[in-house]
Parts: structure tokens; sequence; C-alpha cells
């Protein structure tokens, strides 16, 4: 009798999801922080807007380098020295209007290279966690597995406004920071010690749920990242010469515009331009992230349904039209609507389907290439982090000169770009072939 398959694939997707919950919560207490930053240090909405806007060029310009350093290395090692990196300057934050450097920078320029080394940090967490699930989870389950470790961003987004937000008004705003650092290690302990960059290397891992990871996947030119097989370059050219590959990247800067707008503004949204006291402004500044949790497991369960129905292209194009075009009407519907509690269930709910279609941007790439799908979701996430760069400053310059509610109808517009480009894309093609 044969036993049972073990599962340890969906603990390490389990995993995944509590790194990319950590990166929201690190990324997002800036936000929440801002109110009290700005009120102590007398900055302005713009200035904030560079402030935040800087984690997300650091973010973007080290896709690249963090997707190919776990394509070379192995994602185990670079994730848990990419926690500790981001970690350490999260906790440094706290400290950034006392550096040195504030002498020949300033208060704003310290703040602003904290924010920068953050990002440069969290830069390998998604890259490499795509890379992860290439190798731990079979093709037809990529949808669920990339929108479990994306669930992440519900949970750490709606726990950083309530339990940022208290923490804050308890101890001061420069206590959050330290305690995320501290939080940041330990998890990094945990991956190190219990994850492994591929399933053959982990001792718990039985032949059952090796033959389950490995169904339909071709076993034509092996595990190229494999352990004791070299890892050669990624075809760069052949990525960066291909069609799905751009229609990839310039839609996920169409999907990163907006969603940076709840990551840095939503809370001073609420609470500056709605009128919210700072309670009302943690509490449903939780909203948006609440239905990140709801719709995430429901849009990767429709892309593999799609896609078992309709074939990789369309079942995968299916899942980010349905979700973009959703996200795009629940946005301008809910920057017109006058009943606080109404509009914010509207713009939650345009946060909810913009990742419901997000899991999909993810699985394509492990569907394009699974052995090089670090460089190539890098590469992905690079444009869609510069989107996010772009997001907070001209969000900050539309809402001063026109209105938060022009600030969100760009936004929208923004994101029903993402869905004629998606056009294109064909997630049938092997782009190792």
């Amino acid at each position: 009798m044969n036993p049972h398959p073990t599962r340890i694939r969906w603990r390490i997707v389990a995993l995944l999801m509590a790194i990319t919950a950590l990166t929201y919560v690190d990324r997002m207490n800036m936000g929440i922080a801002g109110k009290y930053i700005q009120d102590e240090f007398t900055l302005n909405t713009q200035t904030m807007g560079w402030i935040l806007s800087a984690f997300a060029l650091g973010y973007a310009l080290f896709q690249v380098p963090g997707g190919w350093l776990g394509d070379r290395f192995g994602p185990r090692s670079v994730l848990t020295v990419a926690i500790l990196w981001w970690s350490a300057f999260t906790a440094a934050t706290a400290l950034a209007p006392w550096l040195p450097l504030r002498r020949w920078v300033g208060i704003v320029g310290c703040f602003l290279l904290v924010r920068f080394l953050i990002g440069v940090g969290e830069a390998a967490a998604f890259p490499n966690s795509n890379q992860i699930i290439g190798f731990w989870v079979g093709s037809s389950r990529r949808g669920v597995a990339n929108s479990i470790f994306l669930m992440g961003i519900g949970v750490g987004g709606g726990c950083t406004p309530l339990l940022i937000a208290s923490s804050m008004q308890r101890w001061g705003w420069q206590s959050s920071f330290y305690i995320c650092g501290a939080i940041g290690a330990a998890l990094a302990i945990l991956w190190h010690r219990y994850a492994t960059s591929h399933p053959e290397q982990h001792p718990r891992v039985n032949a059952q749920e090796l033959e389950i990871i490995r169904a339909g996947i071709p076993p034509s030119n092996g595990e190229v990242g494999a352990p004791n097989i070299p890892r050669p370059s990624p075809p760069w050219r052949k990525l960066l010469s291909n069609v799905s590959t751009w229609g990839l990247m310039l839609s996920y800067f169409c999907e990163g515009y907006p969603n940076y707008i709840f990551y840095f503004w939503f809370f001073l949204y609420l609470v500056r331009a709605r009128g919210m006291a700072l309670s009302q402004g943690g509490l449903w500044g939780a909203m948006p992230f609440l239905t990140v949790v709801l719709l995430a497991p429901l849009g990767g369960w429709f892309s593999d349904f799609a896609v078992a129905r309709l074939g990789k292209r369309r079942g995968r194009q299916a899942t980010a039209w349905t979700g973009m075009t959703c996200s795009a009407l629940l946005l301008t519907l809910g920057a017109h609507t006058a009943a606080n509690w109404l509009a914010v269930v509207l713009l939650s709910g345009a946060l909810g389907f913009n990742i419901f279609a997000t899991s999909t941007w993810w699985a394509t790439c492990n569907d394009l290439s699974r052995n090089f799908c670090g460089s190539l979701s890098a590469l992905m996430n690079m444009c869609g982090n510069l989107g996010g760069w772009v997001s907070p400053i001209l969000t900050a310059y539309i809402a001063t000169h026109f209105g938060w509610a022009r600030a969100l109808d760009f936004a929208a517009l923004v994101t029903f770009a993402a869905v004629l480009l998606w056009i294109p894309i064909n997630a049938d093609q092997n782009l190792e072939a």
C-alpha cells in the first residue's frame, strides 16, 4: 500500500504568504507614519509623495538583479538574505531623521535613502517566491499557489492600518519600525531552517508528492536550476524579443499604478480628504486588504478553472480581463460616491479585483518559463513597480491640483489599459523551447 503524498509544498507556499505579508507591512507602515512625520517635520503632501515613492524606485530597479540572483544561486538563500536586509533598514527608518547624513542631505534625504534601501531588499521577494512556486507546484495548480502567496498582500495590508496605527498612537511612530524589523529577523531564520529551493532537497517530501509536483511538466531539458546541475544564464534576448514578455511588462505597469494608491495614500486619503478620525482611518483603511484575502484565492481558482476549460492563453486572458475591468469600474464609482462607507466598500472592491487578476500574471511567468521564471517575473515586476514609483508622485500632483476624484479617475483609466495590453499575451508559449 502506497503512503499518502506529503503536503510540504503547501507549507512552503504558506511561508511565502507570510513573507509577502511582511513585505506589505514594511512598505505600508510609512503610509500610516506619514501623518505623524508630516506633522512633526512640517512636510507637505508632495514631499511626502516623493518619500513614499522612494521605496518603489529601489524596488523596481533591483527586480532584475534580485530575480537573476535567485536563478543563479537558488531562491531559498537569496530570500533569506533579502528578508534580513529589508528588515534591518525597516528598523533604521525610525532613526532616519537623526542619521549623520542629515547634515548633508537633510531629513527628507535621509528618509528617501532608507526607503530606497528597503525597496532594494524587498525587490528579491516576489521573483524568488515565484521561482519557488515554479519548482514546487505542478502546472495545474499554479494559479491557486500564486494566489495563496498573494493573499499575503491582504493579510499584511489588513494588519497594517489596525496594528501599526495603534502602536504608533501608543508608543510613537518609531515603534512600529523596530517591531517590524524584529519580526523580519525571526521570519528569515524560520524560512532558512525549513525551506529548500527544490522539493528534491527537502527531507520530508516523499516520492508521491514529487510525482504530483512533476505532473504535466515536460522532462526535456531537466531542471536546469536543480541541485548539482550548472545554471546557465537566462535567455535574455529571447525573453526581450517576445511579444508576450512585453505584454506582461507593460500591463503590469498598469496593474501596479493603482495599487500603490492603496499601499501609500489610502489611509491619508481617508483622514485628510474624507475627514475621518485616525481611529476610523485605521479601521476603514484595512477593508481593501480584507477584500484581497477573499478575492485573491478566488482569482487563482478561477484562473486554473479557465485554463482547464479554455486553454492557457484564453484562460489566463479571461481572468485578467475580468478582474481588471471590475477594478476599473469600482475605482470610478468609489471616487464619485459621497457616502464614506459606500465609497470605502467600492474602492475596497477595486483593489480586491485587481489582486483577483494578479495571480494570473505570476502564473503566466511560470507557464512561459519554469526554469527562468525568476528573471522573467523580475522583468514584469520591475515594470509594475515603476508604475508604483510614478503613482504616489502623480497621485499627489493630481489630487493637489484637481482633487482626489480626478486622481482616482486617472487610476481607473490606467487600470483599464491593462485589459487591452493582455490581448497579445500567449501563455501557451514555451520560451525555453
